[in-house]
């Protein structure tokens, strides 16, 4: 009696172990399953999400990289604000105080070499060694790579240019038209000085105030580009498509 017992005992145990291990397989095979169904992670999320102009890299990288991009971006708190100090400081020189450019260079360039002359002979008369004038030369390869990369900026231009000027791209011909005409309102307000300068503080400080508060202007850009978007369809539909042009354009293609 008692054998029969352990033996049903035993067997009883036996059951409950399958049953506990088919349980684990359940479970192991549906968490499994869950993580193939799991959503994606917040960063393939935010590589989704819409960026300004589409951009798919971050804004160190779209302004180039580098030392420009760091000052720009005010990785370096202390360089941007001596560049923005310079600029500021010419500007000032220039237009307030109305100094011109070619006095300027000449100034400091006598200042300089009657500086390194004086020194120059001071140290001779005291038989101490002269100074050490660093030599300065522009290396051929940088000056022809600076020409090249502009040489190549110029001639998309020119082509641009050209096929707006055969009429092939009326979008072109009139995003180009009207650019035209806001720089010649602008540069009605200030003069070629004050537009530079506006130019360079809006590079050292959007950029550095749109990588902080990307997230917020990203989906308010996106909606304004729909709604541009809209507008431009309506008036592709009303107005342009009635043109001479783009029926020309239409028979051509």
């Amino acid at each position: 009696m008692a054998e029969e017992l352990e033996k049903s005992m035993a067997n009883e145990e036996s059951l409950m172990d399958k049953i506990a291990e088919k349980i684990h397989d359940h479970d192991s095979s549906s968490s499994s399953d869950s993580e193939h169904e799991k959503p994606e992670s917040p960063s393939a999320l935010k590589a989704k999400i819409y960026r300004l102009f589409g951009r798919e890299k971050p804004v160190h990288k779209v302004l180039g990289g580098g030392l420009p991009a760091d000052v720009f971006l005010w990785r370096d708190k202390k360089l941007s604000a001596s560049v923005l100090g310079v600029a500021t400081a010419i500007w000032v020189l220039f237009e307030l105080v109305e100094y011109h450019f070619l006095s300027l260079v000449c100034h400091i360039l006598i200042f300089a070499l009657a500086a390194l002359f004086l020194l120059s002979n001071a140290h001779a008369f005291m038989n101490k060694t002269p100074p050490k004038i660093p030599e300065i030369h522009i290396k051929e390869e940088h000056f022809i790579m600076i020409v090249s990369a502009l040489r190549n900026e110029l001639n998309q231009a020119f082509v641009i240019l050209r096929s707006i000027a055969l009429g092939r791209d009326l979008k072109k011909f009139l995003m180009v038209v009207v650019g035209l005409w806001i720089i010649s309102v602008v540069g009605n307000w200030f003069n070629f000085l004050t537009l530079l300068y506006i130019c360079f503080v809006v590079l050292h400080t959007v950029p550095m105030l749109y990588e902080k508060h990307e997230d917020k202007v990203d989906p308010v850009a996106e909606k304004t580009l729909k709604e541009l978007k809209k507008h431009y369809m309506v008036f592709d539909e009303k107005v342009l498509s009635k043109l001479p042009i783009a029926s020309l354009k239409a028979k051509l293609g």
